[in-house]
């Protein structure tokens, strides 16, 4: 029986800074269409191991593959080509461009004009923009230049998608229109997503894997992971002091 090749696999990642290790022997696996949460307190090391999966940071140790594919070391250019799409926490748009031509620019990689088009008005509707595609991105609010972002990534298929903090900064409404997006990207695409806020990870989450320290702590559904005492102790104890 042929064993079957998970979509992302890490393999006792470590990350030092000098003498400070931020990321120790941590190791993730992410099945095929799955959605994974990463939590935990402020340096906790969950935005660095993400770092290292999207090639912003080089691991000092442990491998990273997709779907077989070693890419630890590999440049983010180099990863995205390999069908994995990157949000930043800091959007990264055209300020200077429409809506549109920000996601045609990145529809338009390994497509002719025509089909292009086709790919921006289907990513236009599916992230529920059609409204602003005309505007210019550095005149929207910040959650529509979010969503602007997610939507350039979303035009070129990626087949996992990695965002930092998808939610930062919104309001209520644009929290659980975030929420609502990314519930439905996940019903063909695989997604990490790193995030503190613990409304918003009740509202999408499936499994979620807890940092501390470098390390994880925890990995469990939502329910587990939000009733556990460890977490309440180094996780909303720490948020709510």
């Amino acid at each position: 029986m042929n064993e079957i090749v998970p979509l992302l696999e890490a393999r006792n990642v470590t990350m030092r800074f000098g003498g400070v290790t931020a990321v120790d022997n941590v190791s993730l696996t992410l099945r095929e269409a799955e959605l994974r949460c990463l939590i935990g307190p402020n340096g906790a090391g969950k935005s660095t191991f993400f770092k290292t999966l999207t090639g912003q940071l080089n691991p000092t140790e442990g491998s990273i593959k997709l779907r077989g594919q070693e890419i630890a070391g590999s440049l983010p250019n180099q990863i995205a080509r390999l069908g994995v799409g990157i949000k930043t926490q800091i959007p990264n748009v055209f300020n200077g461009l429409t809506a549109y031509e920000n996601i045609y620019v990145a529809a338009r990689r390994g497509r002719t004009p025509a089909a292009a088009k086709q790919m921006v008005e289907k990513t236009l509707a599916r992230v529920r923009l059609e409204h602003v595609a005309r505007r210019i991105v550095g005149q929207l609010a910040h959650g529509q230049r979010q969503w602007v972002e997610i939507a350039t990534v979303l035009a070129q298929e990626p087949d996992l998608i990695l965002l930092d903090e998808p939610a930062a900064g919104m309001t209520h409404d644009e929290v659980l229109r975030t929420a609502e997006l990314i519930k439905e990207i996940n019903r063909a695409q695989a997604l990490v997503v790193v995030e503190h806020d613990m409304q918003f990870i009740r509202m999408i989450a499936t499994t979620v894997t807890v940092f501390n320290q470098g390390k994880v702590l925890m990995e469990d559904s939502v329910e587990a992971v939000l009733a556990d005492q460890r977490v309440r102790d180094v996780y909303i104890g720490k948020a709510a002091a």
